[in-house]
Order: C-alpha cells, then structure tokens, then sequence
C-alpha cells in the first residue's frame, strides 16, 4: 500500500477513535485503553485496528446500558 494512502487510513482510523471516544464520554463511558492499534497502523494491512481496550466492570456495566439503549 502506498504512503499516502497508508496515512489516509490512519487519519481516518484516528478520527473514528475520536468520534466512538466522544459518544462513548456522552453516555457516561470512559474507556482509557482506546486507540488505533500502533502495530497495524504501520503496517501494509488495509485498514489498522482500533483497541478498545481493558475496563472495569462499572465501565462494561455503563457500556452494555448505553448500547442496550441504543436498540430501544
């Protein structure tokens, strides 16, 4: 894959994080781990990986609220 478009996805990965960072803090949902994976961002893969990371059970508790609330 070429630089650019190695960056492209890394921008747009970053920007995901954001956003899902942002709405998650909206519901009351803190996920510190959550990043574009560094290993995938560097490599040739298509798309790099977001970690959403460890919590404690209060944030997967509020988590599992805020998407069983989405369906509703």
């Amino acid at each position: 894959m070429e630089v650019r478009a190695m960056t492209e996805r890394l921008r747009e990965a970053e920007e995901a994080v954001a956003k899902l960072r942002g709405e998650l803090f909206k519901v009351g949902v803190v996920l510190p781990s959550l990043r574009v994976d560094p290993v995938t961002a560097t490599s040739e893969t298509p798309c790099p990986l977001v970690e959403l990371g460890r919590c404690n059970l209060d944030t997967a508790v509020r988590l599992a609220a805020a998407l069983e609330g989405a369906r509703k």
